[in-house]
This record gives C-alpha cells, sequence and structure tokens, in this order.
C-alpha cells in the first residue's frame, strides 16, 4: 500500500455525518482518487522492469542487451532485465559472478579457478543436480553473457548428503613398558646368529 492510499484509508467523517449519503460519497471519492492516482503513476512505473508492461519490457531489455531465451519465464526474464547493468559490472570478479546466480535465483554456487592438474583457462562451475536440471538454459545464458572471454567453463555436480557425528569417549588406561638397550642387544645378537646358521 502506497503513502497516498494509506491517507486515503485513513480519511474519516465526523460520527453524526458517518452513515447514508455522506459515508457513500466519501468512499466514492477515496475510489475515483486511488484510480487517479493509478492513472498519474503508470508512466512511472513503467521504467521499473521488474512492474513494466510486456512490451515496454521488450524495449528495456533491447536496451540493456537482454534476449528471451525459449521457454525462459517471464518474472526470470524481468530479473535479468532488472539486473543487467550490476550483472554486467560486477562479471569480472569470482564475488560477483556467484552473486549473479544468488540474484537470478539459482543458489549456491562455487566456482574454482587455476586448478593443479586443469589447464589454467578452464573455470569449474559447481552446482547441485536440481540446479543444473530446472536452470539448464538459464545457467548457459549467464555463462554466454557474463562468462570471461579466453576462459573454458565445466560444471561439476556437488551433491549434499547428511552427515551424522556421534561424539564418545574411550576410558582406557595408558601403559608404558620399557626396554633397556641391553635387552635389545641380546635379542638382535640372538636374532642375527640364528639366522647366519
Amino acid at each position: 500500500m502506497t503513502e497516498f492510499a494509506r491517507l486515503l484509508a485513513g480519511l474519516k467523517l465526523p460520527s453524526w455525518m458517518d452513515r447514508g449519503d455522506p459515508a457513500r460519497l466519501l468512499r466514492a471519492c477515496v475510489k475515483f482518487w486511488l484510480q487517479v492516482y493509478e492513472w498519474i503513476t503508470w508512466p512511472l512505473r513503467q521504467f521499473d522492469p521488474l512492474t513494466c508492461v510486456e512490451p515496454v519490457l521488450n524495449l528495456i531489455a533491447w536496451e540493456r542487451d537482454i534476449t528471451r531465451f525459449k521457454g525462459e519465464p517471464l518474472s526470470l526474464f524481468r530479473k535479468r532485465v532488472s539486473y543487467a547493468f550490476i550483472n554486467a559490472q560486477q562479471a569480472g570478479e569470482v564475488a560477483g559472478f556467484i552473486a549473479i546466480f544468488e540474484r537470478l535465483g539459482i543458489g549456491y554456487v562455487e566456482l574454482l579457478e587455476r586448478q593443479e592438474g586443469m589447464d589454467w583457462d578452464v573455470i569449474t562451475v559447481r552446482v547441485t543436480d536440481s540446479q543444473i536440471a530446472d536452470n539448464s538454459d538459464l545457467l548457459l545464458e549467464i555463462i554466454r553473457k557474463y562468462g570471461r572471454t579466453c576462459r573454458r567453463y565445466q560444471f561439476e555436480v556437488i551433491t549434499a548428503l547428511p552427515l551424522h557425528i556421534n561424539a564418545g569417549w574411550y576410558q582406557g588406561d595408558y601403559v608404558c613398558w620399557p626396554a633397556t638397550l641391553g635387552d635389545v642387544q641380546n635379542e638382535l645378537s640372538a636374532t642375527y646368529s640364528a639366522r647366519l646358521e
């Protein structure tokens, strides 16, 4: 509810006029001025990609160089258009690339660069299998649009498994049996002489 709507809802008539025609007139005036407010603010709402009409959204998307891929829901397309500038601005950093995935609702993702035993230009994107299944076209579009040039991307699937660790203790004895050097030398010489025979 906007502030103007709250002000209109707060209008009260005196108790002696709160019935009949004056009350109906107040309700009609509130409804009329809310409609006038909608008419006046409609052009302003068209600058916001999250609330504008679809033809205007297509123009804003063209201006921000965002194309709608096949089967993309309108709500996701609105998010991509709305966050286009900040996504392009933060795409060069690992934290920014992860933020792109969070903004678009993909969820947790890991990026690994310059790993041991792999080519230097390979970036590994770790996501869950459900993220790949639900957002495969979106993942490819993000990498195509915001991925670094001269880099190759590969996906790795991570699977979360529940892990239960139980804590406990063992009450045992610690015993140290000492041995003297003479006993060890006698044992070694007996073993050595037995092998020679």
